[in-house]
């Protein structure tokens, strides 16, 4: 996968209305789309349950049965963040990281979380990934380029981080990712290489519009559920429990649970899992760096 280092003044500041071919100098090269098996058996059960139904036009409520089925089937996939049925999905670092582990930030940039998190990733010597909303990052541009000032990754969270994200129709999906893709690319000086659906709820519809666009898609091994629960330390268990090599974790500097004084409960809970995983030799690298120590050994 080829992408540039950074993005030329010009094409930066006219990024935000340029035609779709100017915008190949800020994509990832496109990936050719491999239906998951389970997308060719669900192409080829149709194909059949069509030819039956035709041929045999008494067994077509069981042919419609087993479409019916396959549907189902493919909408659980889509509710379930960690499924990789609808296509490849990055749930752990890649096989040979070592003893690396990712953390993963979403949901921002967030004026009041977002610059004391960043002090507290310093004082860790922590690389993160940061996956930002678009419409949150053209509010605080100088926010995602403080991001990128301390060596962290901006990745790709959509740009109007839409709760009916996952009942977009392909067009719809690809407009929605690829003006995040615009506006990230055109604040942050380099592409995204990654898309995490919002709250990780896809549909078959996903993969190809990534491919089309060059990105993967990432979800996560372990959340802390930080948007919900107030209380530090059951956050902080449900990201320790079981932490291994190549973990992927997920917290959030956007819409974060607050404790009774207003204060952001993630700010309590990273430094004991930093501490934790320094404890047991684990070292945070960035999901595009993973891929590119991926990609290096793989050559």
């Amino acid at each position: 996968m080829k992408a540039p280092a950074n993005v030329s003044a010009d094409l930066r500041r006219n990024v935000g209305v340029a035609a779709p071919s100017d915008l190949r100098p800020l994509l990832p090269e496109p990936r050719r789309w491999n239906p998951s098996p389970y997308i060719k058996g669900a192409a080829a059960l149709h194909v059949g349950a069509t030819a039956v139904a035709v041929a045999a036009p008494g067994v077509w409520p069981w042919a419609l049965g087993a479409v019916a089925a396959s549907h189902l089937a493919a909408t659980a996939a889509g509710l379930w963040p960690k499924s990789a049925l609808l296509g490849e999905n990055w749930t752990r670092l890649p096989a040979g990281a070592g003893r690396t582990i990712a953390l993963t930030i979403d949901d921002g940039p967030n004026p009041e979380v977002t610059p004391p998190l960043l002090d507290l990733l310093d004082r860790h010597d922590v690389r993160a990934t940061f996956f930002c909303i678009g419409v949150e990052a053209r509010r605080h541009p100088k926010l995602v380029e403080a991001i990128v000032a301390r060596g962290h990754a901006v990745e790709n969270h959509s740009e109007r981080h839409r709760h009916t994200f996952s009942l977009l129709g392909p067009r719809a999906m690809l407009r929605e990712i690829e003006a995040g893709q615009r506006t990230l690319a055109e604040i942050a000086g380099t592409p995204p290489l990654f898309f995490r659906a919002p709250a990780g709820l896809r549909n078959p519809f996903l993969e190809p519009v990534l491919s089309r666009l060059g990105l993967r898609l990432a979800s996560w091994t372990r959340r802390g559920f930080d948007t919900r629960t107030r209380e530090p330390a059951t956050i902080t268990r449900r990201l320790l429990n079981g932490l291994a090599p190549r973990d992927i974790l997920l917290v959030h500097d956007g819409h974060p649970a607050r404790d009774a004084a207003g204060r952001a409960v993630v700010l309590d809970v990273l430094p004991a899992v930093l501490e934790a995983a320094s404890a047991a030799q684990l070292r945070f690298t960035t999901l595009r760096a993973a891929l590119a120590n991926h990609a290096e050994k793989s050559s």
